[in-house]
């Protein structure tokens, strides 16, 4: 987060941005030097844009390691049940059929991916009681990918209704985080929630890992601390994308980092891929706005070119120990 606030386009300083970020501090005074207008720049551009940054991706990340929980898969990923998708239909259709102003795009992108996990949460129970496995993970999974090809389907589309949307729509998309101090404060609440439901969830998620049986025999209902988890991993995702548009691969980049370097247990793991995220996307998008500043990369193109060698990684190592 250090780094996010000294680097930028703009050319200051990085000794005046540490005198001024300690002259924000209570009962503290330091001289900075900054013109007002650096001052403004400073506070309402880079500092809500790297905790905007920090609180997604610890979001995004820690979803990430709730769903390979649940799951019991590394490859598990917050967009798995549909999230992305329902969030990337909603937003646009609000950009394409609705005279909105653009503030409503983060409501409708949230609802949009509250919806798309119900809906597929609600089909993999159905299919899951029509084949006798109610609750499978299997079927929770496939139901999500169904759930998700639908969804884009839909969103291909209704985009065809206002092609000159286009390059607004994919920008959302591939994601960003520089809405300012109005993204942190509306993703603030649902990020709480969600991280300390999944954070005291730690212990179940170990006892669930040695499978549905032993866990009940233990004392622990599977069933309900699965839907805990799935509920708040969904909540989180839904907040992150809602502020921030489709950023893919940290919930899967970051918990696996995580469990090579502390251990299997999710009382490790989920609280450092909160951290390990937050880390990961301020990083991501410190390299976004500088590679070719004054222009900016989106976000969401950063993590890709990290994300997808890295899937690809562990998608071979997890071959490789089931053989």
């Amino acid at each position: 987060m250090v780094a996010g606030l000294l680097g930028g386009a703009a050319d200051i300083s990085p000794w005046q941005v540490v005198l001024q970020v300690v002259d924000w501090l209570p009962l503290v005074h330091a001289d900075s030097g900054l013109a007002p207008v650096e001052q403004g720049l400073l506070y309402e551009i880079r500092l809500p844009r790297v905790l905007v940054a920090a609180v997604v991706g610890g979001l995004l990340a820690l979803a990430g390691a709730g769903y390979q929980g649940v799951f019991r898969n590394p490859l598990a990923d917050p967009y798995l049940l549909g999230a992305a998708a329902g969030a990337g239909l909603a937003a646009t259709v609000t950009i394409v059929l609705l005279p909105a102003p653009a503030a409503t795009i983060p409501v409708a992108a949230f609802a949009g991916a509250v919806g798309g996990v119900l809906l597929a949460y609600a089909l993999g129970n159905t299919a899951g009681r029509t084949g006798g496995t109610a609750g499978g993970t299997a079927t929770l999974v496939l139901a999500g990918v169904a759930v998700t090809s639908f969804l884009t389907a839909i969103q291909t589309f209704v985009q065809q209704f206002k092609v000159e949307e286009l390059q607004r729509i994919y920008a959302w998309i591939l994601g960003d985080v520089g809405g300012g101090w109005a993204q942190f404060w509306l993703v603030l609440p649902y990020a709480a929630v969600s991280s300390v439901l999944l954070l005291l969830h730690g212990r179940m998620l170990d006892v669930l890992s040695v499978g549905d049986e032993e866990a009940t025999s233990l004392g622990v209902r599977a069933g309900r601390v699965r839907f805990v988890v799935l509920l708040a991993a969904s909540l989180a995702t839904a907040a992150a994308v809602a502020v921030s548009g489709l950023i893919g691969f940290v919930g899967i980049v970051v918990p696996h980092v995580v469990r090579r370097l502390a251990g299997g247990s999710y009382r490790r793991v989920l609280p450092l891929s909160l951290v390990g995220g937050a880390a990961f996307l301020v990083v991501a998008d410190l390299i976004a706005r500088t590679v070719i500043a004054p222009a900016e990369l989106p976000i969401g193109v950063v993590t890709m070119f990290v994300g997808a060698p890295f899937f690809v990684a562990v998608l071979r190592m997890t071959r490789q120990a089931a053989t």
